[in-house]
């Protein structure tokens, strides 16, 4: 008994100090934003705040267009994270119980994708988006404009589907026993109908765990929209955040009052469905 309280006693001090260091980021982030222009650029100041500047919030939201920019990304995210869920269970769902000929080898390729930086692939995919035709002023061929390129088309199309979401969406189906899919085949129902009725309600866990990591990438792709808009008007909260990099300076404390705002639909998202969370990743971690 005595060795196992040690034991629990020395990981339990091993979790708060592993805890300390993920949260001193995030508490760092905060005092800075409390912080006021002269106490920042005084390299010998302490970590809390002397004069709490809360006001500090409404300047930085008063610098740039952060109307447009939570539009965008708002608008972006919904689409994307919705379109995703939809191909990624889809695709998922059919790698794990629909048989057809060479499956297992196209997902094989599929999962290559991981391994792939996106940075090997953006040029194709601008290609591909700046010559969609009869769009941004393309011609049937794809040539004399812009395509899809500063729209919302280029930020939500590319991230509709990815090999992660299906590599999970397969481990969860696989999860499930062949006599339902006996089962539903003797009522009559066809691929389709049977994912819809019967695994599609049973896939809660997966979808908010696909909901939730896809959320966080695209409401903190910053290289996307980068590359792939030019104008104010299709500015994502990421690079809205841009607007704080002066010529000479950068101005930390609004800087980090606008990534505490910023970052707060993430943490609200995170705590309402953690749960399904990691109950998804347990499950989709022990299915071969």
């Amino acid at each position: 008994m005595k060795l196992r309280i040690s034991a629990n006693s020395l990981i339990s001090a091993g979790l708060a100090i592993v805890s300390i260091f993920m949260v001193a980021p995030l508490l760092i982030m905060i005092f800075t934003s409390l912080k006021g222009d002269t106490e920042l650029a005084n390299a010998a100041g302490s970590l809390l705040p002397k004069n709490w500047k809360f006001e500090n919030y409404i300047l930085a939201m008063q610098t740039g267009q952060w109307g447009t920019y939570f539009k965008n990304s708002i608008i972006v995210t919904v689409f994307a994270v919705g379109g995703s869920l939809i191909f990624n269970s889809l695709s998922g769902y059919t790698f794990a119980r629909v048989s057809f000929k060479f499956r297992n080898i196209i997902f094989v390729a599929l999962l290559l994708g991981l391994m792939v930086p996106p940075q090997v692939t953006i040029l194709t995919q601008f290609i591909m988006l700046k010559s969609v035709p009869l769009f941004g002023g393309n011609d049937i061929f794809g040539h004399g404009g812009q395509g899809w390129l500063d729209s919302y088309y280029a930020l939500i199309i590319p991230e509709l589907s990815g090999s992660l979401g299906i590599f999970l969406a397969r481990q969860y189906y696989l999860g499930f026993p062949k006599d339902m899919d006996e089962a539903a085949s003797i009522d009559g129902s066809g691929i389709f109908r049977s994912f819809w009725k019967i695994y599609l309600p049973l896939s809660g866990p997966l979808l908010a765990t696909l909901g939730i990591l896809k959320t966080v990438h695209v409401w903190n792709d910053f290289f996307h929209p980068l590359v792939y808009t030019n104008s104010e008007a299709m500015r994502t909260i990421q690079l809205g955040l841009q607007v704080f990099h002066g010529q000479y300076e950068i101005k930390f404390n609004l800087l980090m009052a606008a990534s505490v705002v910023v970052s707060l639909p993430l943490c609200i998202a995170f705590f309402f469905f953690q749960r399904h969370f990691v109950q998804s990743l347990i499950s989709t971690s022990v299915k071969g």
